[in-house]
């Protein structure tokens, strides 16, 4: 299976407010940026979209080292609360609805067809790789201002 690094991000200004996401792409020379936005939004629905958006670019199953600086996302996916909250008909464990199962659905059904690999990193530190996906994201929210 081919190698395929991602790298997401998602931005709000307010929260709900405009947002934006980004993702960077890379596989072996090749690299891809996407980006996008929503004028009401919240930021936890930017970084599942970011997500969503570059897996849905593969074309054929791989192997995917996926980076984000949300604890959100990453722990929902490799610590399998996602998987449990669709378990039990979105409701997390507290009894509380789960958010967002739109996107979790969608993101759980891309996840099925590839081998993921998680890694968190520290929001605005120094990845040049989430740091473009910041200045991608952030550039999309600002268009709904």
């Amino acid at each position: 299976m081919k190698e395929v690094t991602i790298y997401t991000d998602g931005a709000c200004s307010g929260n709900p407010g405009p947002g934006g996401w980004g993702a960077v792409l890379l596989y072996g020379r090749h690299r891809k940026e996407i980006s996008g936005g929503e004028a009401a939004t919240t930021n936890n629905r930017m970084e599942l979209t970011a997500v969503i958006a570059a897996l849905s670019l593969l074309k054929e199953p791989c192997v995917v080292d996926l980076y984000s600086d949300s604890k959100y996302v990453i722990d929902a996916l490799e610590k399998g609360w996602a998987r449990g909250w669709k378990k039990r008909g979105w409701v997390k464990g507290d009894k509380k609805p789960a958010l967002n199962p739109d996107l979790w659905q969608q993101l759980l059904d891309l996840v099925d067809r590839h081998q993921l690999r998680y890694h968190w990193v520290k929001g605005h530190a120094e990845n040049p790789e989430n740091n473009r996906c910041d200045q991608l994201a952030v550039a999309e929210s600002r268009k709904f201002l």
